[in-house]
């Protein structure tokens, strides 16, 4: 019996170390994990790359009849209608966009293929334009004019068509050698700008993410929504909980689909009056990151907040912790100062991309950025001590967030991720009653009554979200 026990253990032990060696020959060998390639700069990502704006010129409207009446008075010219050489193709309904010219001064300016020019304001306008577009679109490279190429539900497609821009001859150089000029259609060369044509009044933003409808509200309304954003983002309930709310309290039939897409749709539209709101912030801020599942990967959240006024002044949604991330955080919140003061406080933990951070800003920006770091979960130095109260502010502010976001159990895309952040600082930062300022909101909007029941409240912030956007499109234009 002995004897057997002995042959066993011995065979035991020959088996394991024929296990370690091949474990040994596949670690040196075979590589767990092949390195990929890195072909983020390929021609073939080019189609998803959002081109910069384009240079925007405004064709202010003007009537046909006073144009007739300066044109002879200034110049004592009379301007006859078109005389066509053959029978014209312009159906009589056909008028100038611009200046509302009737059919008999307008030309088939490229030989019936859709374009016309008026002979009085000398517009050129497509026949399928089917709004009248009183801006007129320019490559920012070779400042030719754009043309509209495809009509989509909410946008148009804006093309340069010119084959000596310089846009499009340095993407033509960056593709491969041995390609066929009948597959240069696969990638992305010229540039294009999508205007979209929705009406920011109605909630119909170009801004919209994939899935979220407007708010013209064919079956429910406003109050509606507001119940949706109480329930989803102050009472932290999920889309399904909110569903079931609604319909047990108020008897409203609503599936967590479209609960979902209203949110989503109202995150798009608060989100640039958050981040545009002049926080007049104080000369101490203090930052931190706390992680998020996107799809079950990692993401990270970048929060920089106003340690006296308890603000949210920046936040960053990132797919990685590095510096860049950090970088932009950091940019959103200095571009809140008027002038950016010279004891300013910047209080953060023991990660290196804060002070590689501030080292940029000093070569790119000539900003002498001092970043204040608390290491460690105690108080072992002399830094620790004097500003470990500044950081159980920003960490005390991860846990308020982790606990709203759990109830969503992660996002589908990064997209989502960034509007339901931003929805949440809108909430706490403009909505929710803190204890710092005697249970009002931190940010205190005229327009905002919080008196007022939360549906209320939430419909006033979408409204002055709607304000901020016009006024920015304007700025743009």
């Amino acid at each position: 019996m002995n004897s057997i026990i002995y042959l066993l253990v011995l065979h035991n032990q020959y088996l394991q170390k024929q296990i370690n060696q091949l474990l040994l020959f596949i670690a040196k060998y075979i590589p767990l994990k092949k390195s990929k390639p890195d072909d983020s700069t390929s021609p073939k990502y080019n189609k998803f790359v959002v081109d910069e704006l384009p240079i925007i010129y405004t064709k202010h409207p003007i009537s046909y009849e006073f144009l007739l009446d300066y044109y002879k008075y200034k110049y004592d010219k009379i301007i006859k209608p078109v005389n066509y050489r053959t029978k014209s193709t312009i159906s009589k309904d056909t008028t100038c966009p611009r200046c509302g010219a009737p059919h008999n001064f307008l030309y088939d300016n490229n030989g019936s293929k859709g374009q016309y020019l008026c002979k009085i304001c000398s517009n050129a306008f497509n026949k399928q334009e089917r709004f009248n577009n009183t801006f007129v679109y320019k490559c920012p490279f070779c400042n030719k004019a754009l043309i509209v190429v495809k009509e989509r539900k909410n946008f148009r497609v804006h093309k340069c068509i010119d084959s000596k821009c310089s846009y499009y001859l340095q993407n033509l150089k960056k593709l491969p050698k041995d390609l066929a000029d009948t597959d240069k259609h696969k990638y992305k060369l010229h540039y294009i700008y999508r205007e979209f044509t929705v009406d920011f009044f109605k909630m119909d933003l170009s801004s919209l993410p994939e899935n979220a409808q407007n708010f013209n509200f064919k079956k429910f309304n406003a109050h509606i929504l507001g119940l949706c954003l109480t329930f989803h983002v102050n009472l932290n309930q999920s889309t399904r909980q909110t569903s079931l709310a609604l319909k047990m309290l108020y008897g409203i039939t609503i599936s967590h689909t479209t609960v979902a897409n209203y949110i989503t749709s109202a995150s798009a539209v608060i989100k640039p009056f958050v981040d545009n709101y002049d926080y007049n912030p104080s000369r101490i801020l203090s930052a931190d990151e706390t992680y998020i599942k996107v799809k079950g990967l990692k993401y990270y959240v970048w929060f920089i907040i106003d340690v006296c006024k308890k603000s949210i002044i920046s936040y960053q949604v990132s797919s990685t912790r590095d510096v860049g991330p950090c970088i932009l955080a950091i940019r959103k919140a200095l571009s809140k100062f008027k002038s950016i003061p010279t004891d300013l406080k910047f209080i953060a933990d023991g990660y290196i991309a804060y002070p590689l951070a501030a080292q940029q800003f000093k070569i790119r920006e000539n900003i002498d950025l001092e970043i204040t770091q608390v290491i460690g979960l105690t108080n072992d130095d002399v830094v620790s001590t004097e500003y470990r109260w500044i950081k159980q502010i920003i960490e005390r502010l991860n846990r308020t967030f982790k606990y709203s976001y759990r109830v969503t159990n992660g996002y589908n895309i990064p997209n989502g991720a960034l509007y339901g952040v931003s929805l949440w600082v809108a909430y706490y930062n403009f909505l929710r009653p803190n204890a710092y300022d005697f249970w009002r909101p931190l940010n205190v909007v005229d327009t905002i009554n919080s008196d007022e029941i939360m549906p209320a409240q939430w419909l006033a912030l979408i409204y002055l979200s709607q304000k901020t956007i016009l006024e920015m499109k304007e700025k743009t234009t």
